[in-house]
């Protein structure tokens, strides 16, 4: 049978009533499969004696045979009295001291002459053993030669209740496990079979048999998601075509006063394949300041050349803005009509705009959520570009798309994605990645600042605004609201005001109107004002070459990737540029860890794998409950390489047999349907 088809309830297991079942329910185990693939946490590894000679430092672990040689008592500090039983250690000859604390019954158990296997945690001082923490007893019940399964627990249950459950059903003599892997890839990989993986996985005859197991359940949980998701998502006769670059792109080529860097080459041309093809599905992903937008621009072009409109959709009026005002500055004298649509366009010229675009003479329309309000229509949406991608849900990327005939979707994302997720949750789709910057910029230097030294950091502020240069000054709260302890924009205003009297700044936070912010930063942009006083609202989207220092206070309460994308708004020219991670107080060891990789480096792809270690997969997408993190010995940290091979595998396998219908792929049909029925 297959591990699903274990289906019965586990209260059907003696010794399972409802408080025990109950305590099951909450680690996920509900039903017998859920308890065979309960895998042990750890393991106690009691195969290999070891005596007090091999306790070297002040405390160790022992598993070794004694006999007992005398019984004596005393006092705790509470009065209660304490049985102590001294006993040699056969192996070494040693004297072992046992605290029996609460266990006085084991007097007359454990007589004076009677020898014993012991597992035990020892304490070392001043040459003199002694343990409180200890299993004494009979070779069986001390597990000698064994290694003990550890298990994750719940409410009352014990370890000896969890074993003695599994071992249930592991002692069925009917109950052998088909394997779940094709024999093929069992052997390539030097797997093992199911039945055998799962019985090493809760007793491992040895470390090297439990590695191997581990392994084979690893890679066949991997195997079976990539597979779902490739079958979820395959293009089948998929053609090879080769882009032309339209005259329409060349121009705008012709016209940058830089060059593109490789990876913006190599990204385009990706996604001119996949939308002369038709059907695109992609991720265009990229650091802060990579050239993202541009990319995007480009392949807009490559859709319009051909006669189809492109909508471009932001998660905010202010992001949506700032990219129509620089697409429409960009694509001048190219003869593309570009267009603003948000859902404060007065009604009279939202009809204007509407009518438009309906008629086909919008080329290029930019938006907010409004872009797929019932009336909006299009004459021939071929290409959406969603910006920002994780801040839209599915619904509202699938009404944006619909109005058009299966147009090719974009969707870019400034938070760049490990490779471990990009492997699983964005497994449906092509994935295109800029890993360079623009030529010229520099990396950002990072410092990390004790609030108590915070002096310096104004004065080399100072220092660059009597070079022209800009800076951002972020915060947690935009005021005090009785939290004294924090800094908040408003009351630090007003003191950065006293620190620069004579340099012009502004304030900004989410309370303002859209159109307050986009003055204010329209300001910034030209400099009539140095620096932006702000919550987190500058995170991204804002481009301002000369902004040099970016300075954000309390930076331990921030996130990696916050603080990435906080950073990534200076170094947006050649100019040196700094940011400043003003910290208070004794710092956590998470925040540590934080602070230390942004100091280290300005690699956005390191920072969002040191993220992804720190916070786990469920808290970094944001999808703890997905189907995807339905891993139970997987790592989608650590068995980066495992998944990569498990995802090459599954390809190859549908790319040779794409309905599964050969009698070697059988069992993976069978175990698709079933996912397909739990999902």
């Amino acid at each position: 049978m297959y591990v699903h088809e274990l289906s019965y309830p586990i209260t059907k297991i003696k010794g399972i009533g409802k408080v025990t079942a109950s305590d099951f329910a909450t680690l996920g185990v509900e039903k017998a499969s859920d308890l065979i693939t309960l895998f042990p946490r750890s393991y106690d590894d009691r195969s290999v004696m070891r005596s007090l000679n091999d306790i070297s430092e002040e405390s160790g672990t022992i598993n070794t045979a004694v006999t007992i040689t005398e019984h004596s008592h005393y006092f705790d500090s509470r009065k209660n009295r304490v049985l102590k039983l001294t006993a040699k250690d056969l192996n070494s000859g040693r004297t072992l001291y046992i605290h029996c604390f609460g266990r006085s019954f084991m007097e007359n158990a454990y007589p004076v002459g009677s020898s014993w296997f012991i597992n035990a945690n020892v304490a070392r001082m001043k040459g003199s053993f002694s343990t409180s923490s200890f299993t004494l007893g009979s070779e069986e019940v001390v597990g000698v030669g064994k290694i003990l399964p550890v298990y994750p627990l719940s409410g009352s249950l014990t370890q000896r209740a969890v074993r003695k459950a599994v071992d249930s059903i592991l002692g069925v003599k009917y109950i052998k496990f088909e394997d779940e892997l094709p024999y093929s890839i069992i052997e390539k990989h030097r797997l093992m079979h199911t039945d055998e993986a799962i019985r090493q996985m809760h007793h491992p005859r040895d470390m090297q048999s439990l590695e191997r197991a581990r392994k084979t359940i690893a890679y066949s949980e991997l195997f079976h998601l990539e597979l779902s998701l490739l079958m979820k998502n395959r293009k089948d006769g998929k053609k090879t075509v080769k882009s032309t670059v339209s005259a329409l792109e060349k121009k705008l080529i012709g016209r940058l006063p830089f060059k593109l860097t490789d990876d913006q080459e190599k990204c385009l041309e990706e996604i001119r394949c996949d939308i002369d093809r038709g059907g695109m599905n992609r991720l265009l992903q990229g650091d802060v300041g990579s050239g993202k937008t541009l990319v995007a621009w480009l392949s807009a072009l490559h859709v319009i050349a051909k006669g189809g409109q492109t909508a471009f959709m932001a998660p905010t009026e202010l992001l949506a803005r700032q990219h129509a005002e620089g697409a429409a500055e960009l694509l001048s004298g190219t003869g593309v009509n570009v267009a603003f649509l948000t859902g404060d366009i007065k009604k009279k010229e939202r009809g204007y705009l509407l009518d438009a675009l309906k008629r086909g003479d919008i080329d290029l329309v930019i938006g907010t959520h409004a872009l797929f309000s019932k009336d909006v229509v299009f004459r021939n949406l071929q290409y959406v570009i969603i910006d920002e991608q994780h801040r839209f849900g599915v619904e509202q990327r699938d009404a944006l798309s619909s109005k058009g005939k299966k147009p090719s979707i974009l969707m870019m994302s400034a938070t760049p994605i490990p490779r471990t997720l990009a492997l699983t949750v964005y497994g449906s789709m092509d994935i295109s990645t800029i890993y360079s910057k623009p030529h010229g910029r520099k990396p950002v230097i990072t410092h990390i600042v004790d609030e108590k030294n915070r002096e310096r950091m104004y004065q080399a502020i100072g220092v660059e605004f009597q070079r022209g240069h800009q800076a951002y000054f972020v915060y947690p709260r935009i005021d005090d609201e009785g939290e004294s302890d924090l800094k908040d924009v408003t009351t630090m205003y007003s003191f950065l005001k006293t620190k620069y009297p004579d340099i012009p700044s502004r304030l900004i936070h989410s309370r303002l109107s859209e159109e307050e912010k986009i003055e204010i930063l329209d300001e910034f942009r030209d400099k009539k004002i140095m620096y932006l006083v702000s919550t987190s609202v500058v995170e991204v989207g804002i481009d301002i070459p000369d902004a040099t220092c970016m300075i954000i206070e309390h930076a331990e309460r921030f996130g990696l990737a916050a603080l990435h994308q906080l950073r990534g708004r200076v170094g947006r020219s050649s100019l040196q540029s700094y940011c400043f991670l003003v910290y208070y107080g004794s710092l956590s060891e998470e925040a540590v860890s934080r602070l230390k990789v942004m100091r280290q480096t300005n690699d956005g792809f390191e920072i969002a794998e040191t993220d992804l270690k720190i916070r786990g997969p469920g808290e970094f997408t944001g999808s703890r409950q997905s189907g995807f993190l339905r891993l139970k010995v997987a790592s989608l940290v650590n068995d980066v390489e495992l998944m990569a091979q498990a995802k090459e595998d599954a390809g190859e396998i549908l790319a040779s047999d794409p309905g599964l219908i050969r009698q070697e792929n059988a069992m993976l049909r069978i175990i698709a349907a079933s996912q397909v029925a739990i999902n």
